[in-house]
């Protein structure tokens, strides 16, 4: 989403709660709202691999809050009740983040810059035993100045890497509460922050096992170890795997208006509980749940995502070799697919906003060929070999149903035999441990948008080592165009690095986009505040304002 590349809104700071009007209600009436979203909601931690591609980002975007969240547009929005970002240089790029003096966490122990440095420690790339979804943006960070236990930490980039959309780090769902590992791992107050300043190798180990696995959520977690530092805490999470908020007493900003949300996985019942009352916000992939009717007393938003639906490849198996990729990129009827979907052609990788004129300069040309089924150039791809193909996706899901369906028509004349591999569970980690050949999802695996809201970040699913690069795909060139365009803002230069990666990508084809991902947001009329947004954190970036009428 180019649109959103801008941090110039972060100096524009608006404090969620000082910006929307109170309704007059409060967290003591009985004001309760059942809200169901994309994914599975299997961790508390939305920054691993499994997690960012799950539905934790639309439930803990107000139970994680940081020094930013993204807006109804997208747009970046500081979040003065969190904290305050200073930019103090700008060659190289420094930062001076200052953390609320009344911050903390639900468990009353004081939010500081410790979360901070784990943060960077995780997502930097540096130390490998994190499982992160990416190192964007922070593994452009060269120190994390803090003195554990304090509220102020200096942000220090490497030199020429001012990257464009900083405000996008340390925000919603980013920051993790590292004194739940220091007690965990016996480390003592600070005891995180000192193993990753000192390079303390055994207990980086520990410190990342922990970051991988502390915090997954199931009707037997214990909620002490989930502290929160937005408007929500968890309460509980239920049998069926419904994540259950309550408003946070230690919350220092404005009171949540909704006593409680319960947070509900996409199921295959939405249309009942939607007929029957009993959901009041759906925030969902377009076509997801079939052809959704609308009852009396809902209404309903489609609005187009910042993610792009897709075929993405297995590093290991039958994918592995790009004769196999490309055999079944060019038999894959692309414009049937998004007929079906009511949109466009997506061709862009790095730059996937479909009316924008920096995704045309990358999709120029090359990527023609793999519009319409080319059955005679998939055949002579595999120099007519046969090929079977395991697809899958996070079911249920007509939509991607019919998708696997129709890629299994055109493809069979070429000798390509596709077979249905989906799963309730069927997700990124699925490449990992080659159960499937083909994942098809949103960015970085998600079955929601799955997007930053940055195009420029979220470019890094394609490079080199970056943890939601599910392909396994390494090319130096695209990967040297990956980091320049996360530090560079002119247009001519963006759209030079863009049309140099188009060529590549299609003659590699790691990846085969589709179409951006539609979203589909039904409200009832009893609800007031929801509104859609395009970033993986959906609807819920501002439940707190949420209320029955």
């Amino acid at each position: 989403m180019r649109g959103a590349r801008s941090t110039a809104s972060v100096a524009a700071s608006v404090s969620l709660s000082a910006a929307l009007v109170l309704a007059g209600c409060s967290a003591g009436s009985d004001n309760v709202v059942d809200y169901a979203v994309d994914g599975t909601l299997i961790t508390y931690n939305t920054n691993s691999v499994a997690g960012a591609a799950s539905g934790g980002p639309q439930a803990f975007a107000r139970v994680l809050t940081g020094f930013t969240y993204r807006g109804p547009d997208g747009q970046i929005v500081s979040d003065r009740d969190y904290g305050t970002v200073s930019v103090v240089g700008r060659a190289p790029l420094v930062l001076d983040y200052e953390i609320n003096a009344d911050a903390v966490y639900s468990d009353g122990k004081p939010i500081t810059c410790d979360d901070m440095v784990l943060t960077w420690a995780a997502q930097s790339g540096r130390f490998p035993a994190f499982d992160a979804a990416s190192s964007a943006g922070y593994r452009d960070i060269a120190t994390v100045d803090c003195v554990p236990g304090q509220k102020k930490a200096r942000v220090s980039f490497a030199p020429d890497r001012g990257v464009v959309d900083y405000g996008q780090l340390f925000g919603a769902t980013s920051l993790m509460p590292s004194h739940v590992l220091a007690d965990e791992l016996d480390l003592g107050e600070g005891g995180v922050t000192a193993a990753i300043q000192t390079s303390d190798v055994g207990n980086l180990e520990r410190i990342a096992r922990a970051w991988n696995s502390s915090w997954e959520l199931n009707p037997d977690t214990d909620t002490k170890r989930l502290p929160s530092s937005g408007p929500y805490k968890v309460d509980s999470v239920t049998e069926d795997g419904a994540v259950v908020l309550v408003a946070n007493d230690k919350w220092w900003g404005a009171k949540p208006l909704a006593s409680r949300v319960t947070v509900w996985a996409r199921g295959a019942d939405i249309q009942d509980r939607v007929n029957d009352g009993s959901f009041d916000v759906v925030d969902i992939a377009t076509g997801s749940s079939g052809t959704l009717n609308l009852p009396a007393g809902y209404s309903r938003t489609d609005t187009p995502s910042a993610g792009i639906e897709q075929l993405i490849y297995a590093a290991q198996g039958p994918m592995a070799a790009q004769p196999a990729r490309r055999a079944l990129s060019l038999c894959t009827p692309r414009d049937t697919i998004a007929r079906n979907a009511q949109v466009p052609v997506a061709n862009a990788r790095l730059s996937p906003t479909a009316e924008d004129a920096l995704s045309a300069a990358e999709s120029a040309g090359e990527a023609g060929q793999f519009t319409v089924a080319d059955v005679d150039g998939a055949r002579a791809a595999l120099e007519n070999r046969p090929l079977t193909v395991r697809i899958g996706y996070q079911s249920p899901n007509p939509r991607l149903a019919a998708t696997v369906g129709a890629i299994a028509q055109a493809c069979e004349p070429a000798g390509i035999t596709v077979t249905e591999a989906a799963g309730e569970d069927v997700g990124p980690l699925s490449l990992r441990d080659n159960t499937i050949d083909v994942l098809i999802a949103s960015t970085g695996g998600a079955p929601g948008s799955g997007s930053t809201g940055s195009a420029a970040l979220d470019a890094y699913d394609l490079h080199t080592g970056n943890g939601n690069n599910l392909s396994g795909y390494s090319n130096e060139r695209i990967d040297g165009i990956i980091d320049a365009l996360a530090v560079t803002a002119d247009p001519k230069e963006l759209a030079r690095l863009l049309a140099e990666s188009g060529p590549i990508l299609w003659a590699d084809v790691p990846t085969l986009p589709l179409y951006r991902q539609q979203r589909t947001l039904l409200t009832s009329k009893r609800v007031t505040a929801v509104s859609s947004n395009p970033t993986r954190w959906g609807a819920g970036w501002n439940m707190d304002r949420w209320t029955l009428s």
